[in-house]
């Protein structure tokens, strides 16, 4: 394991991981963000209801 490090900076490494780490979860919680369900903002948008009755189904 001890060669690895031999091959790559650790800090450049460390650094590289820490930047990956914050895209993926800035992405995540962008992509929840643009959902109805996971809007934690905005709050659960109410779907446009359908008052339909069974008599109005049968005509």
């Amino acid at each position: 394991m001890w060669r690895i490090w031999l091959m790559f900076d650790p800090r450049r490494t460390l650094i590289a991981l820490v930047v990956w780490l914050a895209v993926l979860a800035l992405t995540i919680h962008f992509i929840l963000l643009s959902t109805n369900r996971f809007n934690w903002i905005e709050g659960v948008k109410k779907a446009a209801s359908l008052d339909v009755t069974i008599s109005e189904m049968i005509s």
